[in-house]
């Protein structure tokens, strides 16, 4: 007579160990997820360029010490040729900066790091987090741009500040770029790429949503952190302009320390020529 109750329990627990385990080598890192990126824009002789992204970690959320490990063997795996931050460092109940900037000090790639803030650097959160991104050679990119260059060639990469505030930062910074240059959008949040005009951006990268840490399908989630509902929660999605957005779940958890069916990720963008 308690087989029913039994069986419906039992299900219960598989699908919830469905729902939360790993498909990574790489503990606290639920998955590598790989785009391969075409474009006609990109230089030849950045075919194959590999570039990692990084986003939300939350330290320390549901992404804690025992975790910095996973993250570092699973950014090393990438082989990526530049790492990209993605903003949202530090948990909402504190987290040691320079711990984290230390370990992401390790993973070492040709053309360095690059990064954003999200809206989680505010205050003392802000402070702590520049002092470790300098101490660390991590290049900070607030509405301003950098070039990477391979044999002559370059593409170049911008970043957004504070893409919350548009009163001060609704200009992107991709407007002062050439239509011919490759160029590779760094935002926090998906909703900046549709919010104003992101002309001459080849591709954006955003976090921020955390794929809505728990979801059905990857299409919706009852959580809310884009003004533009489920349109921009996960993976390569696109701006009303046709603009390609690759859009991170992150590693690290908000509000509540739960995923279900959000694996945490890191991302690996291969470029090539089309």
């Amino acid at each position: 007579m308690h087989t029913r109750p039994l069986f419906l329990l039992l299900l219960t627990a598989v699908l919830t160990s469905c729902a939360t385990a790993s498909f990574s080598h790489y503990k606290g890192v639920g998955r590598i997820k790989r785009y391969d990126f075409y474009s006609s824009q990109l230089p030849a002789s950045f075919e194959g360029f590999r570039m990692a992204f990084a986003t939300d970690f939350h330290y320390e959320s549901r992404f804690s010490r025992r975790r910095l490990d996973g993250m570092i063997q699973a950014l090393q795996s990438t082989q990526a040729d530049v790492l990209l931050l993605g903003g949202d460092y530090r948990g909402r109940n504190g987290g040691n900066m320079d711990e984290l900037f230390a370990a992401l000090q390790q993973v070492s790639t040709p053309y360095g790091t690059f990064a954003v803030m999200g809206n989680h650097e505010r205050g003392e959160s802000d402070s702590l987090v520049r002092r470790a991104m300098q101490a660390t050679g991590v290049c900070l990119l607030e509405h301003q741009t950098d070039t990477l260059w391979r044999n002559h060639e370059f593409i170049v990469l911008a970043g957004v500040r504070n893409p919350f505030d548009l009163r001060q930062n609704g200009l992107s910074p991709t407007l002062a770029l050439r239509a011919e240059d490759f160029v590779v959008l760094l935002t926090h949040t998906p909703d900046y790429v549709e919010d104003v005009p992101v002309t001459n951006t080849d591709l954006a990268l955003a976090g921020h949503t955390h794929g809505g840490q728990v979801s059905l399908f990857h299409r919706w989630s009852p959580a809310r952190f884009s003004h533009y509902g489920h349109r921009f929660l996960t993976g390569l999605r696109h701006n009303s302009a046709g603009i390609p957005i690759i859009i991170s779940n992150g590693l690290g958890t908000s509000r509540k320390d739960i995923r279900l069916f959000t694996p945490s990720e890191v991302v690996l963008i291969v470029l090539h020529r089309r």
